[in-house]
This record gives structure tokens, C-alpha cells and sequence, in this order.
């Protein structure tokens, strides 16, 4: 769950108050960088510092007050997503350092304990979904927005969304409940 923002943080930051940008950053940048995760950005880290540098420079274009910059936050890190992938599609693919053929090192704590982390099952999941019903569901429950914010960034109607997030929801549940059955 994101960090409420008070309802004067936009005309404060739109007046250049560096804390209201701070508590903006601080606020939004944990939700788009999951939404990014979620839709298996390369980098999701830089990605969302790319797309603070965009909403920033556009502060002083945004209405609609708080739900009008949270809106505008997704629909910049979606369009930061989409010329990713586009990038990804016309670059040469590079074969990455394989740890488990080196033998002279050993992993890291930090390599152990995000190990233990079970995020790559969660993002399996995902994987498995329509990129249609994966997209709603990482708006809707990631980034938290309400169904007329994500139709508007999808440029679908609210039925559709909705419908969207009906039928990924029961593929998760689905799928949730075969990994169940499995372990057991």
C-alpha cells in the first residue's frame, strides 16, 4: 500500500517546493516500479527513475489534483514499458555472465536472502496470464488505481477492464489452487 499523499502535495510540488517532489517520489515510485516489475521490465528500477524524470518535467501540465498525477505516473511508466520493449525487439540479444559455472565465487547475503523470496513463482503466475488481463491486474492491484484511471491508460472501456481483471483474477485462483494440489 502506497503512502497517502495530502491533497495539497501536487500544488506544492507544482510550485517547486522540493519536499512536496520528495514526498511525491517517495510516495508513487514503490508502485510504478512493481507495476514495471510485474509487466517483467529489464530494469525496473531505472525504468521508474525515467519515468519521475518525465512526470516531473511535466508537473505543471497535470490536473484532476492527486488522482490526476497518480494517473499520469501510470500512463508514463506503461508508455516507458512499451518503448522498452521496443528496444528490446531491435537489439542484438546478449548472452548474460553465468554464476553456477563459476566456481570462485560464492553468493552474497543479499544473493541468499532474495533468494528466499518467492517472487519469481508470484511472477510465473503472472507470466501465465493474457498480457490484457496481466496488464489490468498490475494496474489495478500494483499501482492501485481505479478501473476508469485504467481504462483511460489502456484506451478500453471500463466493462472490458473489468471483465479483464474477472477473468486473470479466476486464472490466478486457478493456478494458485493446482500449485496447492501439487505440494501436496
Amino acid at each position: 500500500m502506497s503512502t497517502p499523499l495530502p491533497d495539497d502535495a501536487l500544488a506544492r510540488a507544482q510550485g517547486g517546493e522540493p519536499a512536496a517532489l520528495s514526498l511525491i517520489y517517495r510516495s508513487l515510485s514503490p508502485a510504478v516500479q512493481g507495476y514495471l516489475a510485474g509487466r517483467g521490465s529489464e530494469d525496473p528500477e531505472a525504468l521508474t527513475q525515467e519515468v519521475f524524470l518525465t512526470v516531473f518535467a511535466k508537473l505543471a501540465s497535470i490536473t484532476g489534483g492527486m488522482p490526476g498525477l497518480r494517473s499520469f505516473a501510470f500512463s508514463v511508466a506503461h508508455a516507458r514499458y512499451v518503448d522498452e520493449l521496443r528496444r528490446r525487439t531491435r537489439a542484438p540479444v546478449l548472452v548474460g555472465y553465468d554464476a553456477s559455472g563459476d566456481t570462485r565465487v560464492a553468493a552474497s547475503a543479499e544473493t541468499v536472502a532474495l533468494g528466499n523470496l518467492d517472487t519469481s513463482a508470484a511472477q510465473g503466475m503472472l507470466a501465465q496470464l493474457k498480457d490484457e488481463q496481466r496488464e489490468v491486474l498490475l494496474l489495478r492491484i500494483v499501482a492501485e488505481l481505479p478501473i476508469d484511471q485504467v481504462a483511460e491508460i489502456l484506451g478500453r472501456s471500463a466493462g472490458s477492464v473489468k471483465q479483464l481483471q474477472r477473468r486473470g483474477l479466476l486464472k490466478l485462483k486457478e493456478l494458485v489452487q493446482t500449485t496447492e494440489s501439487e505440494a501436496l
